[in-house]
C-alpha cells in the first residue's frame, strides 16, 4: 500500500452543492433562497426563535410574580425519612443523606421537617430545623445541630 492509492470510504465524501450554476440546474437566478428580504441576501443569521416578525412566543406568555436573587433554597428531609432509612444511635447529616442517595443532586442547604414520626435517637446536623421537628428529636434523647 501506497500513498497514491489510498481512496477514502465511498460515501464519506459529500460533493459540495453548488448553487448559482444556470437555469438548468435547478438552482439558478434565485439559488433557492426565494425572492427579496433578509433571508436571500448575504450574511442574514436567522435567531432560533424568531417568528418572522409575529410577537415571539415568549412575549406572548403571560408574565406572573417575582423571583428574588436572593432567596434561599433548601432540600427538604422529613423525620419519616429519618426513621425509615437510620438506625439508633447514627449521625444525619448531607454526606450520609447523599450516601443513601436521599437527597437529590442539588447542592443547596439541608432543613428537616416533622412529617412522620421518629422513635430514634438520632445525631441530626442541618442547615435549618423546623421547631415541631426539633422538638421531635429532643424529646426522644436526639440531637439537632445547626452547621
Amino acid at each position: 500500500m501506497k500513498l497514491h492509492n489510498l481512496s477514502p470510504t465511498p460515501g464519506s465524501r459529500k460533493v459540495r452543492h453548488r448553487v448559482g450554476r444556470g437555469d438548468s440546474s435547478g438552482w439558478g437566478r434565485t439559488s433557492g433562497r426565494g425572492e427579496k428580504g433578509a433571508g436571500s441576501r448575504a450574511g442574514f443569521k436567522n435567531r432560533p426563535y424568531f417568528e418572522g416578525g409575529q410577537i415571539p412566543f415568549f412575549r406572548r406568555l403571560p408574565k406572573r410574580g417575582f423571583k428574588s436573587f436572593d432567596r434561599v433554597e433548601y432540600n427538604l428531609v422529613n423525620t419519616s425519612v429519618l426513621e425509615a432509612n437510620f438506625n439508633d444511635g447514627d449521625v444525619v447529616d448531607e454526606v450520609a443523606l447523599r450516601a443513601k442517595a436521599l437527597l437529590p443532586t442539588k447542592k443547596v442547604l439541608l432543613k428537616i421537617l416533622a412529617n412522620g414520626d421518629l422513635t430514634k435517637k438520632l445525631t441530626v446536623k442541618a442547615n435549618k430545623f423546623s421547631a415541631s421537628a426539633k422538638e421531635k428529636i429532643e424529646s426522644i434523647g436526639g440531637v439537632c445541630e445547626i452547621v
